[in-house]
């Protein structure tokens, strides 16, 4: 229902015939992302304060669960990386009953480990740079299969924590080591050069398509977070069918890896071929004044409070999908037999 509120223009509230929802955002956690995610959630809490929802806002951890002690309809989920956007606090969740917004732990897990998605894609015939994993017994053998430049990053984190593009084999080598001492593998990529992309999903929709440009070698997390002069357009001069190709494969990505409701999905074009590489989806993407998928969502018209209540109502939703498929599978199986 949208309802007009004097100066401050139009703004969505929910319908009148339904109740309010008590709803806990959860944020913060233990990983490098932390104080993203504490951003995001003030902003998220903030929404469904506005909508007229009964929020609360937690910072939860692995030995420190007390945000779930209160009543909840919904779980908010905010927590980007480690805990939050690897399915460890989807199956939590799961194992209580509580339901909670976007893709469920199976998706959550597949999406993180950027290796595992890349073989995802692969399959599917989604094109992804070419790359090599290498731990402490083959950095020599595996460390320069790919060539250089090359992108090294850890195999499951985020916001680029810990990301670098190496251009010659010495800083490759070190690149790789110091990740392996510190993760126990690491993911080296080849580096496609070219513009920027992201694509946010909502429901079963590719949002319009976002480039990126940065002052910096690329969008790192100073970039994303603390610039004020990166630059997040939509107007852009590449071929309308490239975009939509983008779009497609945007969503085939998501689909691939067993998301739902919303995500954001990376990729590069190579400015020679103007191919498009996907990188990786992101399942709990930002939700501050930098982050995409709610400057996306503008673009056609959907505010930040908005976007918000759809994915309140999609992942309602989504949870009323998987009760009912449960009690059907029992039925069909009874049905069978007889």
């Amino acid at each position: 229902m949208i309802e007009k509120t004097g100066s401050q223009g139009l703004r969505l509230v929910r319908d009148m015939g339904s109740p309010p929802l008590n709803i806990t955002v959860l944020a913060g956690g233990p990983g490098a992302e932390r104080e993203v995610s504490l951003e995001s959630g003030r902003a998220v809490h903030a929404a469904l304060q506005r909508l007229g929802h009964r929020s609360s806002l937690g910072d939860i951890r692995p030995d420190d669960l007390s945000a779930l002690r209160r009543p909840i309809d919904l779980v908010f989920i905010a927590l980007h990386g480690e805990f939050g956007e690897d399915g460890t606090l989807q199956a939590l969740l799961d194992e209580t009953g509580l339901p909670y917004t976007g893709s469920g732990a199976d998706a959550s897990r597949l999406a993180m480990n950027k290796v595992v998605a890349k073989r995802r894609f692969q399959a599917q015939g989604i094109p992804t740079p070419a790359y090599a994993v290498v731990q402490a017994d083959n950095i020599d053998t595996q460390a320069f299969r790919v060539g250089w430049p090359a992108v090294v990053k850890p195999v499951s984190s985020g916001s680029s924590v810990d990301t670098t593009i190496c251009r010659t084999a010495m800083t490759l080598r070190r690149a790789a080591l110091d990740l392996v001492e510190k993760y126990g593998e690491a993911l080296i990529e080849r580096y496609v050069k070219g513009p920027e992309l992201t694509v946010g999903i909502l429901g079963d929709r590719a949002l319009p398509v976002c480039e990126i440009r940065t002052r910096r070698e690329f969008y790192d997390y100073d970039a994303k977070y603390n610039d004020d002069d990166t630059q997040y357009l939509f107007d852009l001069e590449l071929p309308p069918e490239l975009l939509k190709r983008v779009q497609e494969l945007a969503l085939e990505a998501h689909r691939t890896l067993g998301c739902r409701v919303f995500s954001r999905v990376d990729c590069m074009i190579d400015a020679t071929t103007l191919e498009p590489f996907f990188l990786e989806v992101n399942t709990i993407p930002g939700f501050t004044s930098h982050s995409l998928v709610p400057k996306s969502a503008a673009r056609i018209g959907i505010n930040f409070d908005q976007l918000c209540q759809r994915i309140v109502e999609l992942s309602l939703e989504a949870r009323d999908a998987r009760v009912r498929s449960s009690t059907a599978a029992p039925q069909r199986a009874a049905a069978a037999r007889s």
